[in-house]
């Protein structure tokens, strides 16, 4: 299990968030932290870390300047997501990712469109795709969602339907969006359940309030989970968990 760091950007800024409080005005938007740091302090952080495989999220538009620098910070080590196509994907790799992450996109209203999986594997590469599958429970079951969090879609998250994803991309993100941002611990059946069914590797983010929650992920997560933490980190105006305890028990060279 490692830890994947995250740069979250709203309007160019690094913050955290609280889950489905994210709208397009910035004033419905319950932010947690907001940094007077660029994104690109913390893109040199974690690759002096050595923490390939974190993301950065562009929350809605005027963060591409400040991903692009974050990119070029630590080159094929970052993911990008947000607003990504077949048409940019393409330059998102350019500018140095090491991945581009899909969710909105792949969705025509409420279903999945695997044709437009597979019309992004062609132009980046399956290697290089990586499909958010932020969800929520609904009658014991999870349903991944979109438009910032606040459309439940069809798409279950069951063994079934992940392994039909895994024939054209090479990982999962997952946000758990009841808990995300709320530092209340994680959505203990959503790991379990990914533990058990995912094809892929599999990064969990949502809840994490504690270096405890961090140890629960491993177990109830079988250790075949990476993981996120956002706005408990004392890197992001946290007190629950220490960046540099996360470095030295789940990074690179652990």
């Amino acid at each position: 299990m490692r830890f994947r760091p995250c740069i979250d950007l709203r309007e160019g800024v690094v913050v955290q968030i609280v889950g489905a409080t994210l709208a397009d005005q910035s004033r419905k938007t319950e932010t947690n932290f907001s940094s007077e740091q660029p994104a690109t302090y913390f893109a040199q952080r974690y690759r002096e870390d050595g923490l390939n495989g974190g993301h950065v999220i562009m929350l809605g538009p005027g963060s591409e300047k400040a991903a692009t620098l974050a990119l070029q910070t630590f080159p094929q080590g970052l993911q990008i997501g947000g607003g990504v196509n077949p048409e940019n994907g393409p330059l998102w790799m350019e500018r140095g990712a090491s991945g581009v992450i899909l969710t909105s996109y792949l969705f025509e209203e409420t279903t999945l469109q695997f044709s437009l999986l597979e019309k992004m594997a062609v132009a980046v590469g399956a290697e290089n795709l990586i499909v958010d599958l932020s969800c929520i429970e609904v009658e014991g079951r999870f349903y991944v969602t979109t438009d910032r969090w606040k459309t439940v879609t069809d798409f279950e998250i069951a063994q079934s339907n992940l392994e039909k994803l895994a024939v054209s991309c090479s990982e999962f993100l997952v946000h758990a969006t009841r808990v995300e941002g709320k530092q209340s611990g994680i959505d203990s059946d959503l790991v379990r359940l990914l533990a058990d069914i995912t094809p892929l590797p599999t990064t969990y983010a949502g809840g994490i309030a504690s270096l405890h929650d961090v140890e629960m992920v491993a177990e109830l997560g079988q250790d075949r989970l990476d993981f996120t933490v956002g706005s408990a980190l004392d890197l992001f105006g946290g007190t629950g968990v220490k960046y540099e305890e996360l470095v030295k028990l789940y990074g690179a060279q652990n």
